[in-house]
């Protein structure tokens, strides 16, 4: 039997002809709109242009020139260091005050829950409306209070603090939820060892539950990350990257670029830098959970 009938066979597995559809469908909307725009990000390519003259990596180096975008990039960084630590550190003091399963902790998670469900447009629109200086139910509160809100989307050292709160308070009830999954695999036993050995309730917590958790924290903090490294959607309905831009990530600077100056060959180059950083991040975060994991 010749090595090109085995060949023949071999793709008349059923298995491949299951995954067919799927594999032509990744490649014709993932894989090949991914290798166009890297292509595109090596031209001049502009909307309305009949020819996109190659420029090899001048977008790249034009784009490491360009002072907007290291504000971006900063404000993306300064955004997702923030978002990160906030959703998991807020998430595990949550999944633990909530562990014991009773009426009242399973109404609060729900509670805490429930913004993770919602989109980051409608969560965008709901807090705009919430911190309207003129018509928002927060500075109404504040004035009776007896104080004046601040203007809590228009000020300069304000907006990105609003911003990054908002964005906690959206992920904080998924990090939740995956750790307190995490706590239930907990074997009573090793606490109730802990126990008998003396250690109280914070030796018991870092020796004992914290290394049981690790997993669990690695995949909340990479799922965090990767999206907070994404941030559009807040800024565009909150704050449309202002004020000054200091709220404008990156994506939201592709979009400007790409979407409203029309540069895709620009725009392209801003998309595959920021899939760079979200691969890098993400392997230091894989390789940092394996050696402490001894790996």
């Amino acid at each position: 039997m010749t090595t090109a009938t085995l060949t023949g066979r071999r793709w008349l597995n059923p298995a491949y002809m299951y995954l067919a559809p799927s594999l032509l469908i990744i490649a014709v909307f993932i894989a090949e709109p991914i290798l166009r725009s890297g292509w595109m990000s090596l031209h001049d390519w502009t909307v309305g242009e009949e020819t996109h003259e190659w420029v090899g990596l001048g977008n790249y180096l034009e784009l490491f020139a360009d002072e907007r975008f290291r504000n971006a990039l900063t404000v993306t960084g300064v955004y997702t260091l923030v978002t990160v630590a906030g959703q998991v550190v807020a998430g595990l003091a949550l999944a633990m005050w909530l562990r014991r399963t009773t009426w009242l902790s399973s109404l609060l998670r729900s509670a805490f829950f429930f913004p993770t469900v919602a989109s980051f447009a409608v969560v965008g629109v709901v807090w705009k409306f919430l911190l309207d200086p003129q018509v928002g139910l927060v500075n109404a509160w504040l004035e009776k209070a007896g104080t004046t809100g601040p203007g809590w989307l228009t000020d300069t050292g304000l907006a990105l603090v609003t911003v990054m709160g908002v964005g906690i308070w959206k992920g904080v009830g998924f990090s939740m939820i995956v750790l307190l999954a995490a706590l239930q695999g907990v074997p009573d036993q090793l606490i109730e060892a802990a126990k008998l050995d003396g250690a109280g309730r914070w030796h018991q917590f870092r020796a004992v539950i914290l290394p049981e958790l690790r997993p669990a924290l690695l995949f909340t903090t990479v799922i965090a990350t990767v999206t907070s490294l994404q941030l559009f959607d807040l800024v565009y309905v909150m704050t449309g990257g202002g004020p000054l831009f200091h709220t404008e990530s990156i994506v939201a600077y592709l979009y400007q670029r790409g979407f409203v100056e029309f540069r895709l060959g620009y725009a392209s180059a801003i998309a595959w830098v920021l899939f760079v950083m979200i691969l890098i991040v993400s392997m230091i975060q894989l390789r940092i959970a394996r050696s402490h994991d001894g790996g």
